[in-house]
């Protein structure tokens, strides 16, 4: 594109968020759009079979690959943060779970004085984006762009889990994104025909055949333009040279919770004393901008399975590989056609929490986090998380330099509620692996290990051994009050023609995964922009 080309709409980021912009505010042919993504295509293989997260959660030509400053709370430890940086953004690289999170979460948005954000408000948007494979009734869509299935295999281990909940007196709960959530039952996620469904694929592919909408990859925004306090368009490398594009009516950033702040940030909008102190002419005042840093941080427990059904067995064997990915290529089907997590349990465990606060992902494999890959033996495991952490965080500049990583300090496990969770959560884990049917496949504990036994020692091993599951949220917030970075409209206050959509505008953290939520606020800020209703 030439230099200082005009546009309607700039949005910046091909992520969840920005794809779903990208579709609706070109579909009707009247806007001209411009797509800027940091990242290249999303033509590698390993994002379009399922089991490929395993391999792009750690591929820095499709992640950013962050990595937080050391935790006060743990010890010290950093935390590996992946967030995609290709076209789909994170919905590229995630492990294609869908679920909402609890209707209380967007009742409490509007009652933090969010008007339009109740659950009522949200729903026919979560809605209008979803192809639901059983059908269309009072809580899912049938028409629209991102289609979530049913999982297509089933490990016997899963039905042990679900199982072995129900002894302990949780329900089953057959769909967590309808009339309620509690209760275990098996994920849905984003997979059509047995390949990933991300928001490139769902909402970009069949967007840019329009000539009103120009995607670039491979372009990094470094600010965003301002005359005075109004938005006029973007500053962004590509190709090796500086290019600026305008903005005729809105740019907008959906560049995530950490690149969305830190590009207001380099844009002289921010924390005016922060911004100074690393040479930035402060334009606005905006203290709240990487602010209200939320994440789900969890820990996971364990065990080695006296049965050689789960997805360890299958990498531990060249014949085994050679067979399910042969059957994948023939069938779209198989263990490589699954989520990150199968099944799940959605629970209370303190005796106060009037709806769930903790979730399980239940995994039919065992290994560490990340890039120390899988354990050589049978096993399984239970990732377990609180799902309203009360913890709070930051991201703040590291330098004025536009390509470096920003500062990310999480705070992780430092409120006392979020621990006590975790740690329930893990005794809650142990009393279901006792119980049939889930104990009549568990041959030991494995990690953390029958040793750590008291609610200290639990707690130690969740410090020392836990993760997050890049949930970030939240810093730039939706609201009315003084940390507010946008308005309900998404609108950031007190700059004209600018607006942050994606999920740092989440006040308050969902209960759950957010790539579906995400998808959900785009829809809702595209029906707003063009003056459309639900």
């Amino acid at each position: 594109m030439q230099d200082g080309q005009s546009f309607d709409y700039i949005i910046v980021g091909a992520g969840s968020a920005g794809c779903v912009l990208a579709n609706r505010l070109s579909e009707s042919g009247r806007n001209s759009v411009l797509l800027l993504e940091a990242g290249g295509k999303d033509d590698s293989f390993w994002i379009h079979i399922p089991i490929g997260y395993g391999k792009t959660i750690v591929d820095e030509r499709v992640n950013w690959k962050f990595q937080t400053e050391a935790n006060h709370a743990l010890g010290g430890r950093t935390i590996y943060w992946p967030r995609g940086k290709v076209l789909g953004g994170s919905s590229s690289i995630n492990g294609l779970i869908y679920i909402r999170g609890q209707a209380e979460d967007y009742d409490h948005w509007r009652q933090l004085g969010n008007v339009g954000w109740s659950y009522e408000d949200v729903l026919p948007f979560f809605k209008k984006a979803e192809n639901q494979e059983n059908g269309a009734d009072a809580y899912h869509g049938a028409d629209g762009p991102l289609r979530v299935t049913n999982l297509r295999e089933r490990n016997p281990l899963c039905d042990a889990f679900i199982g072995s909940a129900q002894s302990q007196g949780i329900p089953r709960n057959d769909d967590f994104n309808g009339a309620r959530q509690e209760g275990a039952g098996y994920f849905q996620a984003t997979v059509r025909n047995g390949r990933r469904e991300s928001a490139a694929t769902a909402y970009l592919r069949p967007a840019m055949r329009r000539p009103n909408l120009t995607v670039l990859t491979r372009a990094m925004t470094e600010k965003v333009l301002l005359d005075g306090q109004k938005a006029t368009g973007v500053q962004f490398r590509h190709e090796g040279r500086m290019v600026t594009a305008k903005a005729n009516r809105e740019v907008i950033l959906s560049a995530g919770s950490v690149k969305s702040p830190h590009l207001l940030m380099l844009s002289g909008i921010g924390n005016a004393r922060h911004l100074a102190q690393h040479g930035i002419a402060p334009v606005l005042d905006l203290p709240g901008v990487g602010q209200n840093l939320q994440d789900h941080y969890g820990g996971q427990i364990t065990w080695k399975c006296n049965r050689a059904i789960t997805m360890n067995d299958v990498m531990m064997s060249r014949f085994r590989q050679l067979k399910v990915g042969l059957q994948w290529l023939l069938t779209r089907r198989g263990p490589l056609s699954v989520p990150a997590g199968q099944a799940a349990l959605f629970a209370r465990v303190l005796p106060d929490s009037a709806t769930p606060d903790l979730q399980f992902l239940f995994q039919t494999f065992s290994g560490g986090y990340y890039e120390d890959g899988l354990f050589k033996f049978s096993g399984f495991a239970n990732f377990l998380c609180p799902v309203r952490p009360n913890s709070r965080g930051q991201i703040t500049l590291s330098s004025a330099d536009a390509h470096a990583q920003p500062r990310l300090e999480p705070n992780y496990f430092s409120d006392e509620r979020d621990r006590r969770i975790a740690v329930e959560g893990l005794k809650l884990a142990r009393r279901m692996a006792a119980s049939k049917p889930l104990a009549d496949f568990v041959i030991e504990e494995h990690l953390p290990g029958s040793a750590t036994a008291t609610d200290q020692e639990i707690e130690d091993y969740l410090v020392q051994n836990g993760g997050c599951v890049s949930h970030q949220v939240g810093t730039c917030k939706m609201g009315t009050d003084a940390m507010a970075v946008v308005d309900p409209q998404l609108r950031v206050r007190g700059v004209e023609g600018l607006r942050v959509v994606d999920a740092s505008i989440m006040p308050t953290l969902i209960s759950g995964n957010t790539n579906a939520p995400t998808i959900m606020i785009a829809e809702k800020a595209a029906a707003t922009i063009q003056g459309q209703a639900a």
